[in-house]
């Protein structure tokens, strides 16, 4: 089956195409496939947010929510074995991905939002998430937060793949990766014989919530205009340069020497939200190669209408830290903005989590 050829020149560059979207429609109406064949896709994230959308939106969830309500198990099992079955389809259907490429075909799976701040709460999820889906191209979701740091680093130990989510600065970046490398090299010092075949890790750096955040600040500041729109591509970019460095390092190549990947980069939030950007921007600016980019159905439609390949990361790195000189001179406090980005994406996702939980057991309720 013929490939959309912009996704497909796009993919060409080193850029693994991910759909930040899943339902069980989405699964079992077959256009989770039709993306794998014609969009190039070769992974998938979620997140409280998406689920939410999913369940509140469709029947599809009546014939397991009544076997639910009937067993009478609590809210939180429901909303795990819900959330955990979809995503074990998603893995099945990406399985034949998995295979063939060894590191795409993966699916995300978040541990609750709620414990973003609680080390010993997020690596417990993950490895009973882990065993729930039972599935080697499972990725783990966890937030980026200074708590979960050494919570990322255990999980990794145990052999556990993991999404890093949520990271805004190249500061909050560099200690992700330092937390990955830390997981390997602890599951050594633990087991010189140990294994890293399977583990993969990819680090998902937030593009567009930068700009929106940014973008409002430069207004209130009354600065150029010109200047808008232009941190959260510089960031990223940053970071694809911090990676490179990283991951070239003598302390890096004995750990790849034994069989270790690399922690690739993902560009997450990748749907433009000011309609004065291009539709396609995060994606076009963001090439790479060993990257990943996860982006919304519309973005991605969007990329197979109209989109272009852009300049590649590597040669943009100069630029990128004189917008990001010029932004700070304007008056931006990048400290300040990282943290409140933070601050409120955990938030959302509780939030979500929230409306998920009461969804489900109003719906339980209805069931019985």
């Amino acid at each position: 089956m013929a490939q959309n050829e912009n996704l497909a020149k796009l993919s060409e560059t080193g850029v693994a195409v991910w759909l930040d979207d899943l339902s069980r429609d989405l699964i079992h109406g077959g256009d989770l496939q039709k993306l794998v064949d014609e969009s190039s896709v070769v992974g998938v994230t979620t997140n409280p947010s998406i689920f939410a959308a999913a369940i509140s939106g469709s029947k599809s969830y009546d014939d397991q929510l009544h076997a639910l309500a009937v067993r009478k198990v609590s809210v939180e099992e429901a909303l795990r074995t819900i959330t955990a079955a979809d995503v074990r389809d998603a893995c099945d259907l990406l399985k034949p991905v998995f295979d063939r490429t060894g590191r795409d075909g993966r699916v995300s799976l978040e541990v609750a939002p709620g414990l973003a701040h609680d080390e010993d709460g997020t690596a417990a999820e993950a490895a009973h998430l882990w065993w729930l889906v039972d599935r080697p191209n499972l990725f783990i979701k966890i937030p980026a937060t200074l708590a979960s740091l050494p919570a990322i680093t255990s999980t990794i130990a145990k052999g556990i793949s993991v999404n890093v989510t949520l990271i805004f600065s190249l500061e909050r970046y560099k200690a992700v990766m330092e937390a990955y490398i830390a997981g390997l090299e602890q599951r050594l010092a633990e087991d010189p014989e140990a294994s890293f075949e399977g583990i993969e890790s990819v680090a998902s750096f937030f593009v567009s919530r930068v700009d929106t955040e940014i973008d409002k600040r430069l207004d209130a500041a009354g600065a150029d205009a010109s200047l808008k729109g232009k941190a959260g591509v510089a960031n990223a970019q940053l970071a694809y340069q911090a990676y490179e460095e990283v991951f070239s390092s003598d302390r890096w190549k004995a750990l790849e020497a034994k069989g270790a990947s690399k922690q690739r980069a993902l560009w997450a939030s990748t749907g433009v939200k000011n309609p004065d950007y291009s539709d396609t921007l995060y994606l076009s600016e963001l090439t790479a190669p060993d990257t990943v980019n996860t982006m919304p159905g519309k973005t991605m439609q969007a990329f197979a209408d109209h989109g272009q390949v852009g300049t590649p990361v590597q040669s943009s790195y100069a630029q990128a830290e004189k917008v990001m000189a010029d932004v700070a001179a304007a008056g931006i406090d990048f400290d300040d903005v990282f943290r409140v980005l933070e601050e409120e994406a955990v938030q959302k996702f509780v939030d979500a989590w929230d409306e998920l939980t009461g969804s489900v057991k109003e719906q339980l309720e209805d069931k019985k």
